[in-house]
């Protein structure tokens, strides 16, 4: 039974990372027919990520107070309704880049419910010995519907017709919350013996992480990984079209190579933590990414840039698996939605700091060619910094479980 519930659930993510996979490659398409500006390209995934940086922390406090099920099916609806929007927005030929930075912001807004709480809702229903295995496929499925499937599926149709992929993306986010209607139980936190306050919640939250050091270097190691990498990162739709030549459905391929990279590395990382242990595994991770995105600084044709992008693909998931199923031991359930909303505050807040910079790169360096050099540099620096802040803690089960 848990099994079968597990199924539902990651059912519904890999349907809405599909959706999701689509408008990332579709919105970037979109502002790049109304404008080129470099800054304009990276304000827009700083746009989609600004939200972590206002709402995630009160969104995780909120996902330990409700039920995390209705929580996750409600935000996938108005996902639904601001891309439906935006698909006749479109079609109309209404639509004008700073709506499009609002679109990207209410989309933003909903995705650190969806996020906080879904992810919170794993450990309900996967037992502590199969959280690696869970957290690879959940990875697996973000890979395959963001990159894999939803990369060429977005640059296809909007090649064909500007407003297909959104009517598309805002299906996907339909479908995943209908999903979600499947999973039988509740998944609301226990709550505690006497009622107290969001604003009490949310401090003994953040009390709670910064007590735990291991934890805490975690989360920093993550957000400096999410701020070097999207440095490159927001500037990846410039640097095909304009570094390496590439058409606009030729892009959305591009990615499926980085999809096909991801799903390696999410299929690997167990065995590879099993055979080394998590904290080799993570340092190693970073500085395979590094190596990835800095050759790709170098290197101007497509198809061995296309093999880099998966290099780094494959990195950052064997990454990301070692970080989910450390989190997922190390917090307790009844704090994990606010913990969880801490850490995607650190990490998807750096997301917007690293795109906007990146555009800066890009404009003052003259290509985003060379910002793919800075950012693999910065990475394997970061490497060395992470083996540095861990070199005193075991990442490993029995280590995490007693903490």
């Amino acid at each position: 039974m848990p099994v079968r519930r597990l199924t539902w659930l990651l059912s519904a993510n890999a349907v809405g990372n599909l959706a999701d996979g689509i408008g990332k490659v579709a919105f970037p398409l979109l502002a790049a027919t109304l404008t080129r500006d470099p800054l304009q390209i990276g304000a827009l995934s700083a746009t989609q990520f600004l939200p972590w940086l206002l709402f995630g922390v009160l969104a995780g406090t909120l996902a330990d107070r409700v039920d995390r099920r209705r929580a996750v099916i409600l935000a996938n609806v108005g996902r639904a309704v601001v891309v439906g929007a935006t698909a006749l927005l479109v079609y109309t030929g209404a639509l004008t880049i700073w709506l499009v930075y609002v679109a990207a912001l209410l989309l933003g807004a909903a995705e650190t419910v969806a996020e906080s709480a879904g992810n919170a809702m794993i450990p309900a229903l996967a037992r502590p010995d199969q959280l690696e295995s869970a957290n690879s496929k959940f990875q697996a499925a973000e890979i395959l519907g963001q990159t894999f499937l939803g990369g060429p599926v977005g640059s296809l149709t909007f090649a064909v017709f500007a407003a297909f992929p959104f009517l598309l993306n805002s299906a996907g986010f339909a479908i995943a919350a209908a999903l979600l209607l499947g999973l039988a139980g509740g998944f609301r936190p226990k709550a505690p013996a006497e009622p107290t306050r969001l604003r009490t919640d949310l401090v003994d939250g953040l009390r709670w992480l910064l007590h735990h050091p291991l934890l805490l270097r975690l989360v920093i190691v993550a957000g400096l990984i999410s701020f070097t990498s999207e440095l490159a990162q927001a500037q990846l739709v410039l640097y095909a079209l304009e570094d390496l030549g590439l058409s606009e459905a030729a892009f959305g391929l591009f990615t499926f190579v980085g999809g096909i990279g991801g799903l390696i590395g999410a299929a690997v990382a167990p065995r590879l933590v099993r055979r080394a242990g998590r904290r080799p595994v993570l340092v190693s991770g970073i500085v395979a990414g590094g190596l990835g995105f800095g050759a790709m600084g170098l290197v101007h044709q497509p198809v061995a840039s296309a093999a880099l992008f998966g290099l780094f693909a494959a990195a950052v998931v064997a990454v990301n698996v070692v970080l989910a199923t450390a989190r997922h031991t190390l917090v307790p359930g009844e704090l994990l939605g606010r913990v969880l909303g801490v850490w995607r505050t650190v990490v998807w807040g750096a997301i917007p700091l690293g795109a906007l910079l990146g555009g800066a790169l890009t404009q003052v360096l003259g290509s985003a060619s060379a910002t793919f050099a800075v950012s693999g540099a910065a990475q394997i620096a970061l490497a060395a910094l992470a083996a540095l802040l861990l070199w005193r803690f075991s990442l490993e089960r029995e280590a995490v479980s007693s903490s």
